[in-house]
């Protein structure tokens, strides 16, 4: 009988033991599961602070590259602009010193749905609209025509928010479609910035697309109709100097459009200094800002492009 105590009492303090030792094993795979996926996090923050860091640098050096033709320029502001045509896309570029706060840019544009509150000022963008699906946040934007349309008479974007950027000293964001009206794909729009001293930002926008044989035939249409006498702001090095010598054709299409997204990104950042009516503001930055540069930009009188703003504004507030 005593033996079988003994055993028994044994067999006890083995389970026991065994359950000490698994409940002790669990606790450390936890511990180091957790250990891992700590480090792992901070590898990823280590690898996005060094790479926002690059970004910041090398705007910053851009900043620098550009310091004379910010401060001497035909834009009468502190702007730089850049358009390229290639077989098959097309790219328009701004480099700019706005005099806003980074901080207040920054918090601008990390919201999405304050993109629409700027690009509905663009006087073709016609209806704007962040949606949320199983992939995130996407933006529903609608072209159009420069006068008042009905949405089904317009063309729509999808547009994907493919990677955001945001710490004290660079931000960006970036969107993308593979699919556009009109034998367009592949379009762009990028937003970056970086503070500079005395409270001012140092920003670039970039906006490009792609295009086949139906959309080079749809651009060249326009080009020969309604847009034959539409000039671009680079100068045609063919033709020298002088507001009659600006380039034509495809690149002077993108550098309008380029410039109208610049001048609403530009114009919402205005609008945040008023509490109320501000985007009556913005409307009214956006339009005395388009009418710097008539040549290239002047589509309508003042009255009837806030009109249509108006409307479309009302529109956008409802997904459609």
């Amino acid at each position: 009988m005593m033996h079988l105590k003994h055993l028994k009492c044994s067999t006890e303090l083995i389970t026991a033991t065994l359950r000490y030792v698994s409940i002790v094993t669990i606790i450390l795979c936890g511990i180091l599961f957790q250990s891992k996926i700590l480090a792992a996090a901070q590898d990823l923050s280590n690898s996005a602070i060094a790479k926002t860091t690059l970004k910041a640098k090398a705007l910053k050096a851009k900043y620098a590259e550009l310091n004379q033709q910010l401060l001497k320029n035909s834009f009468k502001r502190p702007l730089y602009l850049h358009s390229e045509e290639a077989e098959s896309s097309l790219k328009g570029e701004i480099y700019a010193v706005v005099d806003y706060p980074f901080s207040t840019f920054n918090v601008a544009f990390n919201d999405p749905t304050h993109w629409c509150n700027a690009l509905i000022l663009n006087i073709n963008v016609k209806y704007c609209h962040i949606k949320n699906n199983q992939d995130g946040n996407v933006m529903l934007l609608n072209m159009g025509k420069k006068t008042d349309q009905p949405l089904n008479q317009t063309y729509r974007i999808v547009f994907n928010y493919k990677e955001t950027l945001s710490t004290p000293n660079y931000f960006s964001s970036e969107l993308d479609s593979k699919n556009g009206p009109l034998g367009t794909y592949d379009y762009r729009i990028l937003i970056e910035a970086t503070p500079l001293k005395d409270g001012q930002t140092f920003l670039h926008f970039t906006y490009a697309y792609s295009f086949g044989v139906t959309g080079r035939l749809a651009m060249q249409t326009y080009l020969a109709t309604i847009g034959r006498n539409k000039v671009g702001f680079t100068n045609d090095e063919k033709l020298g100097d002088g507001s009659a010598n600006k380039i034509k054709g495809i690149r002077g299409l993108v550098e309008r459009n380029t410039m109208r997204y610049y001048l609403a990104i530009d114009a919402y950042l205005a609008s945040l200094a008023y509490t109320s009516e501000q985007f009556e503001y913005s409307l009214q930055h956006w339009y005395k800002g388009s009418e710097q540069y008539a040549l290239q930009l002047h589509e309508v009188e003042k009255s009837e492009y806030i009109d249509i703003k108006r409307s479309e504004f009302i529109r956008q507030q409802m997904a459609q």
